[in-house]
């Protein structure tokens, strides 16, 4: 009658593999070897020499284990024959068994503890119960094989969803970067026009002062009211008058002439005293050619091209009084 070892080799297995199978699951029957080869079919010691380990051989009787060591029965006694042990019967569910691991198996799986000899045969199984066997054993192998395609293709979907995760992440926090950027621009920008807003205010409040100051100096002359004057110095020692030397006047305002990109001009009188700036700011008010932006001030003849630096002189120490020509350039 056919073992567990031999329905393993009829199914394709070694015979070292399938006693190190079914030793491996404590002898809990062909599908639980049959799943640990599966399982280990790669491993390096796979095929490596097993040695089975020594169980109870059927067939003996206590009797014959006395009789081996030596025990002798009484005289006149007819010696009993031998009862032919083909079975295992479990004493608890009637199952008949044919070798000692299929009773260990028995017991692991149903935790039954008694076991009794049987002289009932196991018939052997036919070859349609082979065929069923196996073709259970392919079902189930495709199906492992089916489960682990399946189990490889979520690994390989969960990776691509983490991949997109961290690539959307990364896109957010680059976004998130260059709002702040943006913001930070745009603040520095605002800062800046707002600084600019302040220092035009500043010179216009200088220009409408200046422009009060030279309007009541008029009035008051043509009131006949002379304006105040400081305390007269003393007087310097006469110089008798030539012809080659005249009295220079003094000139309180300018007129200054600026030539503007397209060709057109604007004039505009201004205090001696007032800084370029201020010639600056109203040029940026009252400009015709539609430019804007940065520009430089120059005076054609003699060529000068005045500086950041001669913004804050007044207009008499650039030599703009009492008339002159402004010429609009590109910024040095």
């Amino acid at each position: 009658m056919p073992t567990d070892v031999d329905t393993l080799m009829e199914m394709g297995f070694p015979r070292n593999r399938a006693e190190k199978a079914l030793a491996k699951t404590a002898y809990k029957g062909v599908q639980n070897a049959m799943d640990w080869l599966f399982a280990h079919n790669d491993d390096a010691d796979i095929d490596d020499p097993f040695e089975v380990p020594a169980g109870k051989t059927l067939g003996t009787s206590e009797s014959d284990s006395g009789a081996a060591s030596g025990d002798s029965k009484p005289a006149g006694e007819t010696p009993a024959e031998p009862v032919q042990v083909k079975s295992i019967k479990c004493d608890e569910c009637g199952k008949k068994l044919r070798t000692p691991e299929d009773i260990q198996v028995h017991a692991g799986r149903t935790g039954h503890q008694s076991f009794s000899e049987s002289t009932e045969e196991i018939k052997p199984l036919t070859e349609e119960e082979k065929k069923e066997q196996l073709a259970k054993l392919q079902e189930r192998l495709k199906q492992k094989q089916l489960e682990r395609v399946a189990k490889e293709k979520q690994e390989v979907l969960d990776k691509e969803k983490m991949r997109r995760k961290q690539g959307k992440q990364m896109v957010q926090a680059k976004q998130q970067h260059d709002i702040d950027e943006a913001k930070l621009l745009a603040a520095k920008k605002k800062k800046e026009k707002n600084e600019e807003k302040l220092a035009r205010q500043r010179v216009k409040e200088q220009i409408a002062c200046d422009r009060a100051d030279r309007a009541a100096r008029a009035a008051m002359k043509h009131e006949g009211v002379p304006p105040a004057q400081p305390p007269a110095a003393p007087a310097p020692a006469p110089v008798p008058a030539t012809s080659s030397t005249a009295p220079k006047k003094e000139y309180d305002t300018t007129r200054l002439q600026v030539r503007l990109s397209n060709g057109s001009t604007i004039t505009q009188s201004f205090g001696a005293m007032e800084p370029l700036a201020a010639v600056r700011v109203y040029i940026e008010l009252n400009r015709t050619d539609g430019q804007t932006g940065a520009f430089s001030l120059m005076t054609p003849f003699p060529r000068k091209v005045f500086t950041s630096e001669d913004m804050e002189k007044p207009l008499k120490e650039l030599g703009l009084v009492p008339s002159a020509v402004l010429t609009i350039t590109r910024p040095q």
